[in-house]
């Protein structure tokens, strides 16, 4: 979780430089690692090699809303392109500020649902 919670800060820092692409990247990345926290801490087990964030929070079984959920998917379609734009220009386009603010709002949102979830080390 504290991977998760360096790389959010992270996505902050990239909206506050401009760099939106970067931004959702970090986004992506953050929840991830979220979520693997909550698989291993629920299994004990490694996590799975995947980067499909509504397939990880079925796997740890993530209490989150409907909506929440549908952002993950948004995020698992949009992941290759914010990582491996064929064209930056139509990227920085698509991932305006004003898009990128409001990725940045949802994904601290859940980033915090699922922080709740993971039980304190003693």
């Amino acid at each position: 979780m504290d991977q998760a919670e360096y790389d959010f800060s992270a996505a902050e820092a990239m909206f506050k430089a401009r760099k939106y692409i970067y931004c959702v990247f970090m986004i992506q990345l953050a929840l991830e690692k979220a979520l693997k926290a909550v698989f291993v801490q629920r299994t004990g087990q490694a996590p799975p090699r995947t980067h499909k964030l509504v397939y990880l929070a079925e796997l740890a079984q993530a209490a989150l809303t409907e909506e929440q959920i549908q952002f993950l998917g948004l995020l698992d379609a949009v992941g290759p392109s914010a990582r491996y734009s064929k064209d930056l220009k139509a990227a920085m386009k698509e991932y305006s500020r004003r898009i990128a603010g409001e990725h940045l709002a949802r994904a601290r949102e859940i980033l915090q649902c699922v922080k709740n979830q993971v039980i304190p080390k003693p």
